[in-house]
């Protein structure tokens, strides 16, 4: 197929600034709604509302990002969501179970259920589309059975601050700072490496500048928050999440593995990799961020819907398409999944202010997904990293 110079030009572009693309995207959608909405879009209270929306979908698009990284798919996150925090809520308001145990039973329990599935994606070697949505189904039968198709409340208000709980600001202050404090030494410790192994370095005022804009962000964030209550702790999660998950992909082995795996099954496999094991691993992250995602849901509603979860696997999804994955597999990252899940929470949010109807909210998720998986194919993303 012939490559005309437009579809050069587009391939280069959005190769280079996918990333600052997604960012301006994300100014427009902000500054739209917040002049259609005369300002009440912009609130602080408004954004941390925002926050806490998209906490839910960032987890599960931090763990889905794993799975199409490695050329694999699951379907059925939404619908373990709901089930992992309709455990808690029975075991909490049904059984009166301690919260520590309610926490630690859900979070081996999602970690067992995507154990499972990985099991019969890596060493039954049944297709993940056909494992994920049996799991669809099953989880959200299983949901619909243990609640009775009812709504199960929460008593323990321990389990409802981890959805509905802010920082101190004060200590999201100290936070902040050592956060910049963290990003700024590894910054410079990146430029002594690279000038010890005699590779090329940016000028210095090229990462100064990268770290001051790093800064204005990380200040204007706290300070936005700090205006309604403080840090959601769902937010904070979600920062670890990206912090834990990010080193994981580009400093150790394991993470370096699963991108080897999407790009080249085979090669990978011959290099002497266990290409088992490392899906077995990622489908087990998927569910402990499933469980993650369910206990956050549970808390911030105070309450298990047998509804929770729906069409959640489809935001996660959209959101790491968006956000730079690969429909081909080998591409992706933490940071571009959670970029694409706060557009995705943007939308939501700002449609649903403007009451704007459900269908049309859709069509419009649908269409930027359409979208995203075209630039993918035309930047031909998938044949690099």
């Amino acid at each position: 197929m012939t490559t005309t110079p437009t579809s050069k030009k587009l391939q280069r572009f959005f190769s280079q600034y996918k990333i600052l693309t997604l960012l301006f995207a994300i100014v427009v959608i902000w500054a739209f709604f917040g002049q259609i909405s005369d300002g009440a879009f912009l609130t602080p209270r408004n954004f941390s509302n925002l926050l806490r929306q998209m906490a839910i979908t960032g987890m599960l698009a931090s763990g889905m990002v794993f799975i199409i990284i490695s050329g694999e798919i699951d379907l059925s996150v939404g619908a373990m969501l709901g089930l992992l925090g309709g455990v808690a809520a029975i075991m909490d308001y049904t059984y009166h179970v301690p919260m520590a145990v309610t926490v630690a039973t859900v979070i081996v329990l999602g970690v067992l259920i995507g154990l499972w599935n990985g099991y019969l994606v890596a060493y039954a070697r049944v297709p993940s589309f056909i494992v994920t949505l049996s799991g669809f189904l099953a989880f959200r039968g299983i949901l619909l059975g243990i609640t009775k198709g009812t709504t199960v409340p929460l008593e323990s208000p321990g389990l409802v601050l981890i959805g509905q709980g802010y920082l101190p600001i004060m200590f999201g202050n100290i936070l902040a700072i050592v956060v910049f404090v963290l990003l700024a030494v590894l910054a410079f410790k990146t430029r002594a490496g690279r000038a010890q192994h005699g590779l090329a370095i940016a000028p210095m005022w090229q990462d100064t500048a990268k770290l001051a804009a790093v800064a204005v962000m990380i200040a204007g964030f706290v300070i936005t928050l700090n205006q309604y209550e403080g840090i959601p702790v769902p937010v904070l999660v979600t920062l670890i999440i990206l912090g834990v998950f990010s080193f994981m992909a580009n400093k150790m082995v394991f993470g370096r593995r699963i991108y080897s795996i999407g790009s080249n099954i085979e090669a990978t496999r011959l290099s002497g990799v266990n290409v088992r094991a490392i899906k077995l691993v990622v489908f087990a992250i998927m569910g402990l961020m499933c469980a993650f995602a369910g206990l956050t849901t549970t808390a911030r509603l105070s309450a298990a819907s047998p509804s929770a979860g729906n069409l959640g696997e489809l935001d996660a999804i959209a959101s790491c398409y968006i956000g730079g994955a690969s429909s081909r597999g080998g591409v992706g990252t933490v940071y571009g999944a959670l970029i694409g899940a706060l557009i995705m929470a943007s939308l939501d949010n700002g449609m649903s202010m403007l009451g704007v109807d459900s269908f049309w909210q859709m069509i419009v998720k649908g269409s930027i997904l359409l979208l995203a998986v075209w630039v993918d194919v035309v930047s031909g993303a998938g044949g690099d990293r």
